[in-house]
């Protein structure tokens, strides 16, 4: 292989191993960054990563319960990720990654981009109200800006399928 060969290969092994990731929420506009991001992957190159952070169950009285509760929780992420993964595989082509994590969203967000060097691009999408961009944005962008090591795509929240068409 010549230079020229072995870089352009290198190039499209860069491109295959980037990864789009997207915090699965309860938020409207996470619809927004996960379609941003599907076509992102699709005409750059790529993956998609899918990210839902469970808060962790209060004490209750009885161990049993938390843990019944615990497991339900997790039922549910895995069968909301399952569908959102069909909806990526339908735009992108290929299956995402689907993370699962317990604990508070930054936190486990920021341990995850630095624990898996593969993500590339956090993709979120801002709130339409008049309420600021929403507190995971605010804090990524204020007191814990420096702790984020991967850029940072934030996407209008109010946007259409064909704006996002347009603009990637």
């Amino acid at each position: 292989m010549t230079g020229s060969e072995e870089a352009a290969a290198a190039a499209t092994k860069a491109k295959r191993d980037r990864v789009f990731l997207v915090v699965v929420d309860d938020s409207a506009e996470q619809a927004v960054a996960l379609r941003y991001a599907c076509l992102r992957a699709r005409k750059g190159g790529g993956r998609v990563a899918l990210f839902r952070v469970l808060e962790p169950v209060e004490l209750v009285e009885w161990a049993g319960v938390g843990v019944m509760m615990q497991e339900e929780r997790r039922a549910e992420a895995e069968r909301l990720l399952a569908g959102l993964a069909s909806h990526v595989s339908e735009i992108t082509g290929g299956m995402p990654m689907l993370i699962i994590r317990e604990g508070e969203a930054r936190e486990e967000l920021l341990a995850l981009i630095e624990e898996d060097p593969r993500i590339s691009i956090l993709v979120l999408a801002m709130a339409t109200g008049s309420g600021g961009p929403g507190p995971l944005i605010s804090a990524l962008t204020g007191r814990h800006a420096s702790r984020l090591k991967i850029p940072m795509a934030l996407v209008p929240g109010g946007m259409t399928e064909q704006e996002l068409d347009r603009v990637t």
